[in-house]
């Protein structure tokens, strides 16, 4: 901690200030309190249930692996993905890897969530369960208001997600046109286990998808739309509704309703997006920092809270900058350009066709749903399938057309 653990300062300052106690923002704490660091992590929703799916991939475990007992995590290992194509009456059933660590396993957030806030407080981060109502910079630390009085830091983190306040106080908020909305349900369970499947569809009218996800103790089940398509989101649950009464997928007692935005920025958005100033960074979600495509984000929120506490630990911010564009943005802007073509009836179309016929293909899916194959690449590795027709076919859609960072 070279510039954190030197030199007196005054002792109500905290080294740093992080700003939402999800993923990023707890594994930020986490990381940087084991190096000696005064964390102050700021929450006033815990414990919550977060509206999404809940998918964990093993490369996001295995980014925390080294430090918690994953195995303790209460979660379930998905064994297979269910594609289902409504309009055709069509459906085809994908192996995931079983090996351990899982390819996919899927934990209620309030679980997933208390489980890396308890870690970072074990690691001696200070949590404050209030929300920061506003934030201001003075000359050398930044003063953060909440409900029960006011906070220094020497550092500002924003983990503050889709709405975040340390994003619109020090750059600018999300536009409508940046974001996606999850609407859904949560299905209680009653006393049997789920089912280690989980099940997608891919919209065709909007470009998004439709999902159902077994967690240890309720099934989340929802969909996401681009914020600008003005589909309201008590219209997106209706929809979830009629789509999981067609595919009798929550046959299970009354449903919790949700709803929540998503960053879904474009490639252009992503290019340079506002990721930090003197003094403060934003990570995770509240960077924008999620795939376009899929709406995933929680490996890139602990993959940008690693960095960001590694630029804080060693005094060099700009080091945080020049991570997430190395690591991060190229793969999320391929999939920014690519999101189109995944929506397309077409691409449904010739998806349902390849993994009925095509053990290859299927496994293709099966490591892009675990995040094991990245979008570049992706062209090759289907012509390597041997099914040149499919690819073919999916650079005609426009898939699979363009493969530059």
């Amino acid at each position: 901690m070279s510039d954190l653990a030197g030199g007196a300062h005054a002792p109500d300052i905290a080294d740093v200030a992080i700003v939402g106690a999800g993923p990023a923002g707890s594994w930020t704490a986490f990381s940087l309190a084991r190096r000696g660091a005064r964390v102050a992590l700021f929450d006033g929703s815990h414990p919550r249930e977060k509206p999404c799916g809940g998918g964990v991939t093993g490369r996001a475990l295995s980014l925390v692996s080294d430090a918690l007992p994953c195995s303790a995590l209460p979660s379930v290992a998905i064994t297979s993905a269910r594609f289902l194509d409504t309009l055709r009456a069509r459906e085809c059933t994908v192996p995931l890897s079983t090996t351990s660590p899982a390819a996919l396993v899927v934990a209620s957030r309030r679980v997933l969530d208390a489980w890396l806030l308890d870690a970072a407080r074990a690691a001696g981060a200070e949590f404050i369960p209030r929300r920061v109502v506003r934030i201001e910079r003075a000359a050398a630390h930044f003063r953060l208001e909440t409900s029960s009085g006011l906070f220094r830091a020497r550092w500002l983190v924003g983990a503050d997600g889709a709405t975040s306040l340390v994003r619109r106080t020090f750059a600018s908020p999300f536009r409508r046109d940046q974001l996606s909305v999850a609407s859904g349900f949560y299905a209680p369970l009653h006393g049997e286990w789920p089912s280690a499947e989980i099940a997608l569809e891919l919209l065709t009218d909007l470009p998004g998808y439709l999902w159902s996800f077994p967690r240890p103790d309720h099934v989340a089940v929802g969909i996401c739309a681009p914020a600008e398509s003005g589909v309201a989101a008590a219209t997106l649950r209706a929809r979830a509704a009629q789509w999981l009464r067609a595919h009798h997928l929550a046959d299970r007692g009354q449903l919790a309703p949700y709803g929540w935005p998503i960053p879904t920025p474009s490639a252009p958005d992503l290019a340079a997006p506002p990721l930090g100033g003197t003094g403060w960074l934003l990570i995770g979600d509240a960077a924008g920092l999620v795939d376009p495509i899929t709406r995933e984000g929680i490996f890139f929120a602990l993959q940008s809270a690693t960095f960001a506490a590694r630029a804080i630990a060693s005094g060099n911010p700009t080091q945080y900058e020049a991570d997430v564009q190395t690591h991060i943005l190229p793969e999320l802007r391929r999939a920014a350009r690519l999101k189109a073509g995944f929506f397309r009836p077409q691409f449904t179309r010739l998806v349902m066709d390849a993994l009925e016929r095509s053990a290859a293909i299927r496994g293709v899916m099966a490591d892009l749903i675990a995040g094991v194959q990245p979008y570049r690449g992706l062209k090759r590795r289907l012509a390597a399938t041997l099914e040149w027709r499919l690819a073919g076919q999916l650079a005609l859609v426009g898939l699979l057309g363009n493969n530059r960072p």
